[in-house]
């Protein structure tokens, strides 16, 4: 697919840590999906704290019109940046072994009045969403990018449409399916 101007702007996708890349990379197949131009990092603000704030300070330098931040634990980088950059930030909680994401979720909803951090769920899914929703935010001034977001959104009914045949199919039973006994 064409890489789509959107005025010029871009995606930053930024993780806490590179562990957090098998996760992010689904966020980074969706932009590259629908064309869309980014940067990938790798920032701490626990163990690299100025190097979270230098991000911060050149996101709209660097032409960032969303940030994707993907964090665990104590998931402090999509507010740390939030809080730093007038530039909107969609967190990304990762899971894992200790309390299964609900840890770096909880981190990302309770943010403080006036810094918000938008979360589009855990994981492999909330990266994907995250990347659709940093679609969305772009396609408002984009008419282009909000054709190709309308078309994508039609194909993932279509395949719902897809997978209610195959289940019917797989379960033997047709359109209808009547109750034993009934009459008809």
């Amino acid at each position: 697919m064409p890489r789509t101007s959107s005025n010029n702007k871009k995606v930053g996708v930024v993780m806490g840590s590179s562990s957090d890349l098998d996760t992010m990379r689904e966020a980074v197949e969706v932009l590259k999906e629908f064309g869309l131009e980014f940067d990938v990092d790798v920032v701490s603000c626990h163990r690299a704290p100025q190097l979270a704030h230098e991000y911060a300070a050149d996101a709209e330098k660097k032409g960032y019109a969303v940030i994707i931040a993907g964090a665990g634990g104590a998931a402090a980088l999509p507010g740390v940046l939030a809080s730093l950059t007038t530039v909107p930030v969609i967190g990304v909680p990762m899971v894992n072994q200790v309390l299964g994401g609900v840890d770096a979720l909880y981190s990302m909803l309770q943010m403080p009045k006036g810094v918000p951090v938008a979360v589009a769920g855990l994981g492999k899914t909330g990266a994907q969403n995250a990347a659709i929703l940093a679609v969305e935010i772009l396609g408002l001034r984009d008419s282009g990018l909000k054709l190709r977001l309308a078309d994508y959104k039609k194909r993932l009914a279509e395949d719902v449409k897809k997978g209610s045949v195959e289940v019917k199919r797989g379960l033997g039973t047709g359109e209808t399916h009547k109750k034993r006994g009934t009459k008809n």
